[in-house]
């Protein structure tokens, strides 16, 4: 791996994390395409890239907190299920899927299915539902088991987590708020414990690398979500239900 291999990872990381299309396929997609060969500093430096995106999304969950207090309640209530989930079941999910490349391209697609049937079932609803301030000890639970799905592979944290603060009664905008606030635990306690599962022996060269990946996930992380809030305003998510459907075809055809 290179400079320019870890910036390019970095990217992919910053984009795709906080977009309903699954960052896994596309860091694996990434990863072949560059042809990286699959080691152990691999593994960890797309584990610990991920703490640019969290970085990112925890600095504009930060403003959101200090204007609503209240809502740091409400993420931890919507974080147990998943803390349960994570500490119970994902050890057998991981030991289940393994290291297939077949799940994610199936998820990613079966996804895209269904985000673009999700979508047409709230056609009309597009600024109904609870605002984000508003939000329930109810749906946070919600939220948090839609969210628990997003174990397997390929299905995306970003999308379940959406997904289900609509369909429990928020906005659109108000469920992609609540999937950053909510990320920020997820993502922290999922990231820390995959670091200390591979350890941090690094060479100074492999530091350099990793601090190019960081950089460069947290910026393109920040300017995603930004675009993200902006564009939500406007738009439906079955744009990215036919993405997902595209970038599996291409995944398969190149993985497969």
């Amino acid at each position: 791996m290179n400079f320019f291999h870890a910036a390019i990872l970095g990217v992919v990381e910053g984009v795709t994390e906080f977009l309903p299309i699954s960052s896994t396929a596309h860091i694996m997609f990434a990863t072949r395409l560059l042809g990286l060969d699959p080691n152990g500093f691999l593994s960890s430096f797309t584990i610990a890239i991920q703490l640019g995106a969290i970085a990112a999304v925890a600095l504009v969950a930060l403003r959101r907190l200090l204007a609503e207090p209240q809502l740091i309640g409400i993420t931890a209530i919507a974080f147990i299920p998943t803390a349960l989930f994570g500490f119970f079941a994902y050890p057998y999910v991981k030991a289940l899927v393994g290291g297939s490349v077949l799940l994610p391209i199936i998820t990613l697609a079966v996804g895209g299915f269904l985000l673009i049937i999700f979508e047409r079932m709230q056609v009309g609803k597009l600024t109904t539902g609870n605002r984000l301030e508003a939000t329930t000890a109810r749906q946070a639970v919600l939220v948090g088991i839609a969210q628990c799905v997003a174990f397997v592979p390929g299905v995306s944290r970003a999308a379940a987590t959406v997904v289900g603060g609509m369909a429990s009664g928020m906005t659109r905008k108000a469920a992609v708020e609540f999937s950053f606030l909510l990320a920020v635990p997820t993502m922290a306690a999922a990231t820390g414990l995959d670091l200390f599962e591979v350890g941090f022996s690094f060479s100074p060269h492999e530091w350099q690398l990793l601090a190019v990946g960081l950089v460069t996930s947290f910026v393109t992380a920040l300017l995603t979500v930004r675009w993200l809030l902006r564009y939500i305003e406007t738009h439906t998510f079955a744009s990215f239900g036919l993405y997902r459907i595209a970038a599996a075809i291409v995944l398969a055809i190149v993985l497969l």
